[in-house]
Order: C-alpha cells, then structure tokens, then sequence
C-alpha cells in the first residue's frame, strides 16, 4: 500500500473530530479525501464551513444518504453514537474497513453498552470482531483489523497512565481513582447551554460523579490490563479551556519498583507517548494540537500512593489522531505519518 493513495470517506464531517481529522489527513501523503457527509450541508464546499481548511481541502459536504462510500477504502465514522453500527456491516460485506471514532463497538459487553447509551445495538454480533484501537494496547490486532473501536478522550487518557502500573502487577487493583478534566471541545460541536461561553468560562466544576459514559470502557480496558476485575472511581470535570484532558491518577503500591524506570522502558518505543523526566508536572498546553500523550510519575513523600499524570489533547489523541494513528497501523504505514505535529504554544 505504500505507493498508493488511500481513498477516505469521512461520515460527520462538520463536528469537531471530522474537521480535525481533515485537518490531519490534508497533508497525509497516503491520503485521498473522496468523501465527506452532512445531512444539513450537501452541496457547500467543505473550506466554507471551515475556512483554515482552504487550501487543502477541496472536498464538497455530500448527503449520507446517497454518497457511494463503496468506493473507499477506509471509512471514518465522526458521527454521535449510534450512526456507525447502522451502516457497519454493509461496509464490511463490500471489504472498506471502518474506524468509528463514537463509542458504537469499544464496549464488549451488549447489555452494558445498552445500559449506558440508552438503546439497542444494531449489530451486537460485529462488537466482538471489533478492535479496541489503542495502538499501545493493541498495535498487533489493529494491524489485520477490518473495524476499529477508536477509544474515547478520557478512557486514552486513563489508559495510558495505568497501563505500565498494571501489567507489571504493583499496584491495589481494587483502590484506582481517576481525577481527571477536560476541555469544552470534548463535548462536541452543538449549541448547549452549559457550553456558552458566560457559562463555562472562568468556571470550573465536576459532573457525572454517579457515572458517565467513559466509565464501563476505561473499567473494561483497566480489567483487561490487570488480568483481573479492577476497583475503580472515575470523576471528570469541565474546565474553560476549548482543547486538552488533564488526568490525575492514584493507585497504592503493593511492591517497591522504580516507578519512573518502569514508565520509561514501558514507552521507550512509543513515538507518542512521552514519559517526562523525574519530578516534572506535563501541562495539556505541551500537547496542544498534537497525537502525544505526556506522562509524568510521582511517589508523593516516598509513601505507597502512586500519582500519575497524564495530559493529551483530546480532539488528537483522544479522537481524531488516534484513528490516523490506527489507519496507518492498519494499511501499513509509518506509525507516525501525517501526525509529526509540533504542539501549539502559546
């Protein structure tokens, strides 16, 4: 594949993960955007919607429903949940692979995913053939998958920081907390009013502590991790930035182990993954813009807490990257291609 351009399709191409992944892929070299849908602008040119686009995208907005994405190659799914499993299984019949960047095939358990997203799974039987798209996780899968489950913000977020604590077993599985805050992108491009600007801005405020939507697939993920079932409490919060997760993890330690060893050499091979130097605190403004994921590990006063933080931008990494991330793993690419993004500051 590496000769030839990718032929792309893009369904939900107005919200904040489909302009985002425009954006990478306008300067992917593998990259040919064939197809971009919305329902309420067929037929306007997507560099109006978008103007930082114009220049590099000269894609038109087509009707989902008589855009032809038979003749894709790979097909993005930046739709709210529940759009991609209705359209899946005729995608894959006709060999295009899909990578859904909604919640649709992340949660193995049917009755689970029901519970949380409040209706019925259109294609329960494909969730099982579906790969959990967390490249540090499960970058051999990923490589022959045909769909992708592309993880959510916070669950990339939680995931990353946990994953070295609990694959090498030193750490209370029953006692995991996640502090974690988000930028108000991460609830999508609509108009709502907890979103306005007079209400989100200078304001700060947790939400979702009886439960949200991230908790079963971050629970499932840690599980899987630890090899066993995981006690875990996970509390977001709103902060008036627009881009940026900010995760503050605990966990107590059952073993001495060089905390800041482990990390390293977990991550010594993963380009977007950047554990920081001792003693140093990762800001969500280092990975603005970016795929990185940064991390930094503490014992606070050599007790047995451990403390993790972990920042990544969660349109990138937490969305629209990670699935270019996936797609190159997927058709063979260099890992990093259309993703060597410096960070934006200030």
């Amino acid at each position: 594949m590496q000769n030839k351009k990718l032929k792309i399709g893009i369904v939900g191409g107005t919200g904040y993960t489909g302009v985002e992944l425009l954006r990478l892929l306008a300067t992917h070299p593998y990259a040919e955007i064939t197809a971009v849908t919305s329902r309420g602008e067929s037929g306007m040119p997507v560099a109006d919607m978008f103007p930082s686009l114009r220049g590099y995208i000269k894609a038109v907005f087509s009707d989902p429903a008589t855009v032809d994405l038979s003749l894709c190659d790979i097909v993005f799914f930046a739709t709210p949940n529940g759009i991609a499993m209705q359209q899946t299984r005729d995608l894959l019949a006709i060999g295009v692979r899909v990578i859904d960047l909604a919640a649709d095939f992340r949660i193995q358990d049917i009755s689970t995913w029901e519970k949380w997203y409040g209706m019925s799974h259109a294609c329960p039987d494909l969730v099982g053939e579906a790969v959990y798209g967390l490249p540090e996780l499960n970058r051999d899968k990923i490589r022959t998958a045909q769909l992708v489950a592309n993880p959510g913000c916070y669950p990339t977020a939680v995931q990353l920081g946990f994953m070295p604590l609990l694959e090498a077993g030193v750490v209370d599985v029953k006692h995991l907390i996640a502090d974690a805050k988000s930028g108000l992108s991460g609830a999508g491009r609509k108009a709502e009013v907890h979103s306005l600007f007079a209400e989100a801005g200078d304001n700060f405020k947790a939400y979702g502590v009886s439960g949200h939507r991230h908790l079963p697939e971050i629970s499932q993920g840690l599980t899987s991790m630890a090899k066993s079932q995981v006690g875990f409490t996970f509390v977001p919060h709103l902060t008036p930035l627009i881009r940026g997760i900010h995760a503050t993890l605990y966990a107590t330690l059952t073993k001495d182990v060089d905390l800041q060893d482990l990390f390293e050499t977990r991550y010594s091979n993963e380009r977007f993954v950047d554990v920081l130097p001792k003693g140093l605190h990762p800001e969500t403004r280092s990975v603005r813009g970016s795929n990185q994921c940064r991390i930094a590990v503490h014992c606070p006063q050599g007790g047995d807490k451990v403390v993790v933080l972990s920042v990544i931008d969660n349109l990138v990494k937490g969305a629209a990257g990670q699935a270019v991330q996936n797609m190159n793993i997927m058709f063979g690419f260099a890992e990093n291609t259309g993703l060597e993004v410096v960070p934006l500051l200030p």
